[in-house]
């Protein structure tokens, strides 16, 4: 499809390289890994190889990494394996006010099966106070769960701190890192994490795959139960063709990790210098410098997001009133209202995620477009104002 895309928080584009690394899977190498034929093995292997390049990017050993459906299901496995297994230790949960809503609505089911979750608030750049998660955590917390990246507005959150002080403490520690793994450098290790998940079409591998990182020596209850797949931990056949995407997908990121990283704030710097540059009064929204490479969250007071998103989509560019998961609904994001934003500005938030292939000339073709959109957009206002239209914001 012609455009400028601009959206990349929601979806990346699957490279030829990581197709060419799964077409084999649909044809003649069809196998499934769980038997012990040679078409069997040849799969088994594929699946292996996978597992090993998606723990080499995050620092992992192999025998760590379990695959998922997607970044959802991770986060659901993590969670609620962890609640389950250790429910006879205690039931308090603890997370932020900002994670995705895969973290949220788990923890908020859990509720309803008598687990008790306290949701942290955040600082007005999106951050978690590590010394308040310390004070929240009781004689009853068996899990806490903190995003590595924010999937709206970029900021990244202290888990290496984290990481150390629920390690000390004999509490496992959960990360969403789907906006962050092969974004930046990822090291559970560093982090100190126990759980981990993330998501092959976030970086720019296929739809409906993804990974659970898991600690050696932690045990969680699988979600889905069956054969003995996944070392019991995910039953049902694997995805081979999705797992060999993924495998690559994650190698190709550890391999140009750097360049993408350059690339990417590059791109982002310029979109952000430039609509300050049109927009005096317009604001950012994240930590100034604890910030993902490729997000930039942005308010416009006074304009509805979803009429921007709308406006620029007919012009040919992508954006998001938020993240993918709740775009399409006016309703103020939950992560924009964590951090205080007033309503009159948070309606008017727009994300825009850059890629590593987005041209210097399609940011300054977004830029000048997103002026004509909001100027259209204002005059509209004030010509239903003046004739006793629509509320105006």
């Amino acid at each position: 499809m012609k455009g400028i895309y601009l959206d990349h928080c929601s979806t990346t584009p699957l490279l030829p390289e990581v197709w060419e690394e799964m077409l084999p899977f649909f044809r003649d190498r069809f196998g499934n890994p769980s038997s012990i034929h040679a078409f069997g093995r040849a799969a088994r292997t594929a699946v292996e190889e996978a597992r090993a390049r998606v723990a080499s990017l995050i620092g992992a050993v192999p025998e760590e990494i379990v695959f998922t459906g997607g970044g959802t299901e991770s986060d659901n496995l993590a969670i609620r394996g962890a609640a389950e297994a250790l429910k006879v230790k205690g039931r308090h949960i603890i997370t932020s006010a900002v994670e995705h809503l895969a973290v949220l609505r788990t923890c908020r089911s859990l509720e309803q099966s008598g687990f008790k979750v306290t949701y942290l608030p955040v600082d007005a750049h999106g951050v978690v106070d590590p010394g308040a998660l310390g004070s929240a955590i009781t004689g009853e917390t068996i899990l806490v769960s903190i995003m590595h990246g924010n999937n709206e507005i970029g900021t990244i959150e202290p888990i290496e701190a984290i990481g150390r002080l629920t390690r000390e403490r004999g509490i496992l520690l959960h990360t969403d890192a789907v906006q962050t793994v092969g974004k930046i450098p990822v090291d559970v290790l560093k982090l100190q994490v126990d759980l981990l998940s993330l998501s092959g079409h976030k970086l720019n591998g296929p739809k409906g795959i993804g990974a659970l990182y898991i600690r050696q020596g932690v045990g969680i209850a699988p979600l889905l139960t069956g054969g003995h797949q996944e070392n019991d931990r995910r039953g049902g056949t694997e995805n081979v063709p999705a797992i060999a995407g993924l495998g690559k997908a994650c190698e190709l990121a550890g391999r140009d990790l750097p360049s993408r990283m350059k690339n990417t704030k590059a791109r982002r710097d310029r979109l952000q210098s430039d609509l300050e540059g049109k927009f005096p009064d317009i604001q950012v929204n994240g930590h100034p410098e604890s910030r993902l490479p490729h997000v930039l969250s942005v308010s416009f007071r006074g304009l509805p997001a979803d009429e921007i998103v709308q406006a620029l989509d007919r012009e040919g560019v992508a954006v998001s009133a938020g993240s993918a998961c709740t775009s399409g609904r006016r309703e103020i994001s939950h992560v924009i209202s964590a951090l205080g934003v007033p309503p009159e500005v948070a309606q008017g938030t727009v994300r825009l995620s850059v890629g590593w292939k987005n041209t210097a000339k399609e940011i300054k073709t977004a830029v000048n477009l997103l002026v004509s959109v909001a100027g259209k957009l204002k005059a509209l206002q004030e010509l239903e104002a003046s004739v006793g239209g629509r509320k105006c914001y």
